[in-house]
């Protein structure tokens, strides 16, 4: 049992890998911004498009791409999934201007559309069910860490040399992972062949698409707050600079932690408790946020702890999703990571609406009605009527 479970940690420990490169080729951009609008000569606006093209080719392209990749062999699918990004970052790092490195970061994201959701379910299909959670977990650990460091690294590389050489380096870090993979995974049998349009059934089930809005209105909220913590920490307590980098690492390494938890507590209780859980305590917090944050301290602790809730929501989330797509889990996840990816190509729409509107102090308490809503979408469509009276039949039929 111990050489299974060592094995076990292995392969989920090189699919982490993965999506620790996977992770920092969409957040890397954050810290670039000063490198980039000085060397392309372009506008923070501009800039931020590369985030945004990467959101958006995300969204579309995850779904699309489970579809078509649905009867690859798992492993070769990780495998030139990473590949594909690797490559799109060393494109970026040759990119010759704007233009051509926003295309470079439509590429990349192609690939990391197909790693995630498939690395997810492959975790979920190589562990045993009363480990599932934990196993998808320990993948998403690898974006949480993308989130620690990456933001940083990126920005001090380019602090040192020029963004062209954090790209290279995410680049190398990504197909790095691509050999990880090929070496140790077994090879991992596709789903069973189905036709085009039942992939998609998966969509129809009224569940799957309230856990997908709740996954867009939890990551709007979270990441309109997320990307804007340098006007907001200025307004509520006076920071700049260093201090907010180092707050935002306090919310990095909070995330690795609920990432963690948020795994434990699926495998534990399921999925339904945690998610509320997890979606009243971010409602709270959000809505306190520009109270508890005017001091340093104060501040520490409150990103600490909202990183810990925001994380700590991923793994309940596709443990339901797994549950309610049986033999289709692949593309649930990939939905899902599109929900992600939507949520956070919004936040940058609807953020800086809010911002120029109504100020930083506004944007918390937005956030924190977005998670309100998603817990009444939760509480309506977690179980619809027409599965409590079949699950009902079914339970008079066998007594």
């Amino acid at each position: 049992m111990s050489s299974v479970s060592t094995t076990g940690s292995s392969r989920n420990a090189v699919l982490a890998f993965g999506a620790f490169g996977v992770g920092t080729s969409g957040y890397i951009v954050a810290g670039l911004l000063p490198s980039l609008v000085s060397e392309l000569h372009v506008s923070a606006t501009a800039a931020a498009q590369l985030v945004t093209s990467f959101a958006i080719a995300y969204a579309i392209g995850s779904p699309l791409f489970a579809a078509v990749t649905g009867r690859w062999e798992r492993r070769t699918l990780l495998v030139a999934a990473l590949v594909v990004t690797g490559l799109g970052n060393l494109f970026a790092a040759v990119a010759p201007g704007y233009t051509t490195l926003l295309l470079a970061r439509v590429v990349t994201a192609v690939g990391a559309a197909v790693f995630t959701p498939a690395a997810s379910a492959v975790a979920a299909e190589l562990t045993t069910p009363e480990r599932r959670g934990r196993a998808v977990a320990m993948v998403f650990g690898g974006l949480t860490v993308a989130l620690i460091f990456g933001v940083p690294l990126g920005s001090l590389v380019s602090q040192q040399w020029d963004y062209e050489a954090a790209f290279l380096l995410v680049g190398v870090l990504s197909l790095a992972g691509a050999v990880a993979v090929r070496l140790v995974l077994p090879r991992v049998a596709p789903p069973p062949a189905v036709r085009l349009a039942e992939r998609f059934a998966v969509a129809r089930d009224k569940r799957v698409v309230a856990l997908l809005v709740t996954t867009v209105l939890a990551c709007l909220g979270a990441f309109m707050v997320y990307t804007l913590s340098s006007p907001l920490l200025a307004a509520t307590a006076g920071l700049t600079g260093g201090t907010v980098t180092v707050l935002l690492f306090c919310y990095g390494i909070g995330g690795a932690l609920g990432n963690y938890l948020g795994g434990r507590a699926a495998d534990r209780w399921g999925a339904r408790v945690p998610v509320l859980l997890v979606l009243g305590a971010m409602t709270v917090v959000l809505a306190l946020l520009p109270f508890t944050s005017v001091t340093v301290a104060g501040a520490g602790v409150t990103f600490f702890v909202w990183g810990t809730i925001t994380w700590a929501i991923n793994p309940p989330m596709q443990h339901r999703l797994i549950e309610l797509s049986p033999g289709h889990a692949g593309l649930a996840l990939s939905l899902n990571a599109s929900a992600i990816y939507l949520g956070v190509g919004l936040s940058g729409i609807v953020g800086g609406a809010v911002l120029t509107s109504a100020g930083p102090t506004v944007l918390p308490e937005i956030a924190a009605v977005l998670s309100a809503v998603a817990i009444a979408v939760m509480v309506f469509f977690w179980e619809t009527r027409r599965t409590r009276r079949v699950a009902a039949r079914e339970e008079v039929a066998v007594g």
